[in-house]
């Protein structure tokens, strides 16, 4: 890891949803802001707003572990998130999900979404980066996979993504989402998934992406 006099010229802040998943990172010498937001939609959405009522920084990061609806994406892999929405925003009937533009309840281009999502332009996504969808109950349910899919087409499923996403496109504010793969969507046996080596790949990259922003 990079020396503290080494990490930082920007004012960069880094928001993670729990302490261990950044903790090879926050252990050493740095100069970021750090922020443990808290797991799922409510925490993250108050403790970032009130954080950037406190300060303005130049970017914002999110890091954290996620899971993955491809059976292809390998475990442990770190992606950027070029888009997210909230993936149980709407009402179940009979088995089918809808979401709330759907049922127009609700504008898909309403500021701050488009076409339903939450977009990133940052000018460091890549060809590899990924779309998000952001669920308060994360489970085994089949069902409830094979709704998101049908409905979102996601790679990679969190629990605050998409406020990470709504806060910063409201404040207007630069942002990056960096997601490390931990599991497979709906696989509970946690003795098939791959933590460390997901939070390992996830703090090499937090330190690659503040390097290339300081660039």
């Amino acid at each position: 890891m990079p020396h503290k006099h080494e990490i930082c010229t920007m004012q960069i802040l880094l928001v993670a949803a729990t302490n261990f998943e950044i903790q090879p990172f926050i252990s050493t010498d740095h100069t970021l802001d750090v922020l443990i937001a808290g797991v799922g939609v409510p925490s993250t959405l108050y403790h970032l707003q009130k954080k950037l009522y406190e300060k303005r920084y130049d970017v914002v990061i999110q890091a954290g572990i996620a899971g993955t609806f491809s059976k292809d994406s390998p475990l442990g892999k770190t992606y950027m998130v070029k888009q997210d929405t909230f993936g149980d925003l709407g009402i179940e009937e009979k088995g089918d999900f809808s979401s709330v533009f759907k049922l127009g309840f609700a504008s898909e281009n309403d500021f701050p979404f488009e076409y339903g999502w939450l977009m990133n332009k940052h000018l460091l996504l890549s060809s590899e980066s990924v779309v998000g969808v952001t669920v308060n109950k994360v489970s085994d349910s089949e069902i409830q996979k094979q709704q998101l899919i049908k409905a979102y087409n996601p790679a990679v499923e969190s629990m605050e993504g998409a406020a990470f996403h709504y806060v910063c496109l409201q404040e207007k504010i630069s942002f990056l989402q960096l997601r490390s793969i931990s599991n497979h969507v709906g696989e509970r046996d946690k003795s098939k998934w791959k933590i460390k080596d997901a939070i390992t790949s996830l703090n090499i990259e937090i330190t690659k992406t503040i390097t290339l922003l300081n660039g």
